[in-house]
Formats: C-alpha cells, structure tokens, sequence
C-alpha cells in the first residue's frame, strides 16, 4: 500500500463526507459570514479546492509561483460556488489527481519547489500527497468549528473511521 496515496484518497472520502453533511443543513448555511479563517463555509471549501488545484499542477511540473497565480483565479469564482458545484468539481479534481498517481512509477521521486514563501526545496511527489491531505484536515476542522458556530453538528471524518470502509 502506498500511504501518500492512501492519504489523499482519504482527504477526498473526508471532503465528500462533509460536503454531503452540507446537503442536510440549511442552505445559507455555506455562506453564513463567520469570525473565522475564512468568512464562509464556502470560502473554506473554496480554499481547499484552489490549494488542491496548484498542488496538482505543482506536482505536474509547473513552477509553483505560476501555479499560485493560475489556482488564485478561481478564488472568485469558487467562493460562490453551490454545494452541487463544489462536489462536482472536487470530484473531477479527484479524477485528474488519480490519473496523475496511476501515471507515476514513484511517488518517492523528487521534484525542485520553488516556495515563493519559504524557498527551493526538493520535495518528494508522496510528500506533496500529504501536505495536500494535512492541509484539508486543517480546514475541514475550520469548517467543523464554523459550524457549531451556526448551531450545527458536523459529522465524523477521521481518518480512523476511514480506515473502516
């Protein structure tokens, strides 16, 4: 078993769980303004989709810089988006990163990042897998807490309960 890829088919089963609770609640609810990282439930989504947008072109091999700046331009897009829309679209993202995996002899291979941030590194594809996963775990937790915010419940997206299906 490949737990990189393990990991990200995790991250898209605790994107769906929740995006799925979404569908039993009020549908302002994704777009309630929120004191929070992001304003909206659907900022949050919106950010997790977009960073998950230019990890995949990094790992294609487009610099990270240009990636940014190509995934920022569906920021204003996606913030909007409806629920059916983020589900959609999180699932032909999910398409295009297994045809990407299914593509790769080695997921140890490393590739040059050039972080406009913190700076070039070569980073391994399986490492790249992992921050994807850890930085949706991150905001899913966001999402839970903007939630209970509202007076709602989220639901159960652990990865433990992951390893069950």
């Amino acid at each position: 078993m490949n737990h990189a890829k393990n990991m990200y088919e995790y991250h898209v089963w605790a994107n769906k769980v929740l995006l799925e609770r979404m569908r039993e609640l009020p549908s302002h609810v994704l777009y309630e303004e929120i004191k929070s990282s992001y304003s909206t439930i659907a900022q949050t989504f919106s950010h997790i989709y977009v960073v998950d947008v230019m990890w995949l072109q990094v790992l294609k091999g487009i610099d990270m810089q240009e990636a940014f700046q190509s995934a920022r331009t569906l920021v204003e897009k996606t913030n909007f988006y409806s629920l059916d829309e983020f589900i959609k679209a999180n699932e032909e993202l999910a398409t295009q990163y297994e045809k990407w995996m299914s593509s790769q002899q080695d997921l140890e291979q490393k590739i040059n990042v050039n972080n406009p941030w913190t700076g070039s590194r070569n980073t391994a594809y399986s490492e790249i897998l992992f921050h994807v996963a850890n930085h949706g775990t991150y905001h899913r937790g966001n999402i839970t807490t903007m939630l209970r915010q509202q007076g709602y419940e989220s639901i159960m997206n652990d990865f433990s309960l992951y390893w069950y299906l």
